[in-house]
């Protein structure tokens, strides 16, 4: 979250730089991009008060197309910078872009860290289920036996679902959205930034290139009906026409039902709780063919923010220790003279 102090109306040109933007024609990196910039505006935060900062990858890019300040560092390490950026100056709204292969790979300590942490920051996460920058290695997110050039037998490697691992960091607020879908995705942003603390979003993104259609299977037009569950806080989980989740009581599973004439009725479905990591837990690990994908907010339980926490240990200590001396500090306990 960030100070709302501007009160001229911005608009999405107000958020585009003059830079060229560099990736693959078709890529979904297009799509997001076009949505954060869409969303922006409707923040109402100064763009001097605003930082995006980015590790290594295409999705790291990110930084040089938004007019707001921005920082492009170094792989895996970005949770690191924006921990120091938020603690330092904790007005500022601060975002964070990464990938599946720099979030979940050299940065998964990082990523763990920030998370347990609850550093007030928004992280947007896109996965391709591919190393794109690096042109087509398997990824953390790859399912098992992916061939790709470094893997031409198949991956051994059993993936990560970064939703999951988020909630297992003890995420605050966890949701996910799709590359093309700007109406939900956009709602996902401003749910983020209204929310204190550290905010995931895991953003499925094709890689048109080295990995297209890695997610055809819920967002294809033909089947994404019958493929996608849009979870809201407080309502039935329905999707298609006449379908719904229910908890089996007594496998203590999600399994998807018929609502309606031939099947149960809706009082049989689960309701979302968006507090909930337990029911959260459960609707990240649905998996196809017979459950669909869940999308929008998971899971959202506000709790004391890292920064503010900081901020009350420096405040305390003032009152503990007086007014600072710096000379006195630097000649005090052992001391010696050249």
């Amino acid at each position: 979250m960030g100070n709302v102090i501007e009160t001229a109306k911005l608009t999405r040109k107000d958020f585009m730089t003059d830079q060229e933007v560099r990736w693959c024609p078709g890529c979904g990196d297009y799509s997001i991009l076009a949505t954060v910039q869409r969303v922006m505006p409707e923040l109402g935060i100064d763009r001097d008060n605003m930082v995006w900062i980015s590790g290594i990858g295409c999705s790291s890019r990110f930084p040089y197309y938004m007019e707001t300040y921005g920082f492009h560092t170094i792989h895996g390490r970005a949770p690191a910078f924006v921990t120091g950026v938020k603690v330092a100056n904790p007005d500022l709204s601060v975002w964070m872009v990464t990938g599946d292969g720099d979030g979940l790979s050299i940065g998964g300590n990082h990523l763990l860290h920030i998370l347990r942490r609850n550093v007030d920051v928004n992280i947007l996460l896109f996965n391709n289920r591919i190393y794109g920058l690096t042109k087509g290695q398997y990824s953390p997110t790859s399912e098992v036996g992916k061939v790709t050039k470094s893997t031409p037998i198949g991956s051994a490697d059993h993936p990560v679902d970064p939703s999951s691992f988020a909630l297992g960091c003890n995420a605050s607020f966890v949701a996910r959205g799709i590359d093309v879908d700007a109406k939900n995705l956009s709602e996902v942003f401003r749910r983020a930034n209204a929310q204190p603390g550290a905010s995931f979003i895991e953003i499925y993104q094709n890689c048109n290139v080295f990995n297209d259609q890695a997610f055809a299977g819920f967002t294809d037009k033909a089947v994404k009906a019958e493929r996608q569950l849009h979870v809201q806080h407080g309502k039935p989980l329905l999707f298609a026409a006449n379908k719904g989740i229910r908890l089996n009581p007594q496998t203590l599973t999600l399994e998807a039902v018929t609502v309606g004439e031939g099947g149960v009725p809706e009082s049989d479905i689960l309701v979302h709780d968006e507090s909930n990591r337990v029911i959260a837990q459960l609707l990240v690990n649905m998996k196809g063919p017979d459950l669909p994908v869940a999308l929008g907010v998971l899971f959202a339980q506000p709790r004391t923010t890292y920064n503010d926490a900081v901020v009350g240990q420096k405040e305390q200590a003032k009152q503990q220790a007086g007014p600072a001396d710096l000379s006195a500090l630097l000649n005090s306990g052992s001391t010696w003279t050249v």
